[in-house]
C-alpha cells in the first residue's frame, strides 16, 4: 500500500481544539447549555414529557457538527499520494548528454566503456526525457528532448570517429547548445552531462557552466580518464558531480532521483502528489446535511 503524506500538516493543530470543544459540550449536558440551571425543574420535566426537550437529539447534532469540522480540518491538511510516474509533468526536468566525439576520445581503448556508461545512464532516467549532443570542433544536436530512451541509447552506441567532421574539442559550444535545448523545452531543473577527457575545458566552458547553473541546471562530467583540475573546476562551477567509468551505480542514482528531489525543494511538490483532501470535503457534507434533517409531524 502506498504511503499517505500530508501536504499542509499544520492544519492538524486545530484537532485538539475540536477535542476540547467536544469535552465542553459533553459537560454542558448534551447541548442544553445553562437552561437546566435557570428553568424550574418542574417546568423542565414538563417540557421533556411534551417532547419539546430532546437531549439525545441535541447531542447527536453536536456530534455531527464536530465530525464535519474534523473532516474539514483533515481535508485542509492535504492527505496525498505520490505520483512518481506522472507523465504530464515529465518535462519539468530533463537530461542532456553531450558526447565529445573528437579523435582523442573515440580512439581511446576506453571509448566503448564510456558508451556503455552513457547507455546505462539513459536506462536509469525512468520518465525523464533526454536529448543527445555530439561535439568536436563544433556542436551538433543528434536528438532533441525525447521520451524514447531506447532509441536514444541505440543512437549513442553509433557515435564513432566519423560522426563529427570538425577537428578539435569545443565543449563550450555543446554547453551553449544544451542551454538552448533546455530553454526551448521549458525545463525547470535539468542536467547536462558532459562526456569528456577534459580536452578544451577553458574559460569559455567554465562561463557556460556557470550560466547553466544560474538557470537551475547542473553540469556534471563523465570522465574518460582520471578527472583533472579542469574537470573538477567545471563541475564545481556547474554545481554538478564528476563520475568515472567505474561509478555506474552512482551515476544511475544521480540521474534517477536527485533532480526530482531538487524540484520538490523548489516549491513544486504538488506536481508530484495527488491531493485527496477535496474528496474528504464531500464526505464532510454528509454530517452537515444531517444537521438540517427535520422531524416528521404526526
Amino acid at each position: 500500500m502506498e504511503d499517505v503524506s500530508l501536504l499542509r500538516p499544520l492544519w492538524l493543530i486545530a484537532l485538539p481544539a475540536l477535542v476540547v470543544l467536544a469535552v465542553v459540550m459533553r459537560r454542558r449536558r448534551a447541548g442544553l447549555g445553562d437552561w437546566d440551571r435557570v428553568l424550574d425543574p418542574a417546568m423542565l420535566r414538563a417540557l421533556r414529557a411534551l417532547g419539546h426537550v430532546d437531549e439525545a437529539r441535541s447531542a447527536r447534532r453536536g456530534l455531527m457538527a464536530l465530525i464535519a469540522a474534523g473532516l474539514v480540518v483533515v481535508a485542509l491538511a492535504g492527505p496525498a499520494l505520490e505520483r512518481r510516474d506522472a507523465a504530464a509533468f515529465r518535462n519539468l526536468d530533463g537530461v542532456i548528454f553531450a558526447i565529445d566525439a573528437s579523435s582523442s576520445m573515440v580512439e581511446s581503448p576506453r571509448w566503448p566503456a564510456l558508451q556503455t556508461m552513457g547507455r546505462f545512464g539513459i536506462s536509469a532516467l525512468g520518465s525523464r526525457p533526454a536529448a543527445l549532443l555530439v561535439f568536436g570542433g563544433d556542436s551538433y544536436v543528434v536528438s532533441d528532448m525525447t521520451g524514447d530512451l531506447r532509441q536514444l541509447g541505440q543512437t549513442l552506441s553509433l557515435i564513432d570517429a566519423e560522426t563529427v567532421p570538425d577537428k578539435g574539442s569545443r565543449p563550450e559550444r555543446a554547453l551553449a547548445e544544451a542551454a538552448l535545448i533546455l530553454d526551448e523545452a521549458d525545463v525547470l531543473a535539468g542536467d547536462v552531462v558532459l562526456f569528456t577527457d577534459g580536452g578544451g575545458l577553458g574559460q569559455a566552458a567554465m562561463a557556460k557552466a556557470g550560466e547553466l547553473a544560474a538557470r537551475g541546471a547542473r553540469v556534471s562530467v563523465v570522465s574518460l580518464d582520471d578527472p583533472g583540475p579542469e574537470v573538477q573546476t567545471l563541475v564545481a562551477t556547474g554545481q554538478g558531480r564528476v563520475f568515472t567509468l567505474n561509478e555506474t551505480d552512482a551515476f544511475a542514482a544521480f540521474l534517477a532521483q536527485d533532480a526530482r528531489d531538487r524540484l520538490e525543494k523548489q516549491d513544486y511538490p504538488l506536481l508530484f502528489w495527488s491531493d485527496y483532501g477535496r474528496f474528504l470535503l464531500l464526505v464532510a457534507l454528509i454530517p452537515v446535511l444531517l444537521l438540517f434533517r427535520r422531524r416528521g409531524v404526526a
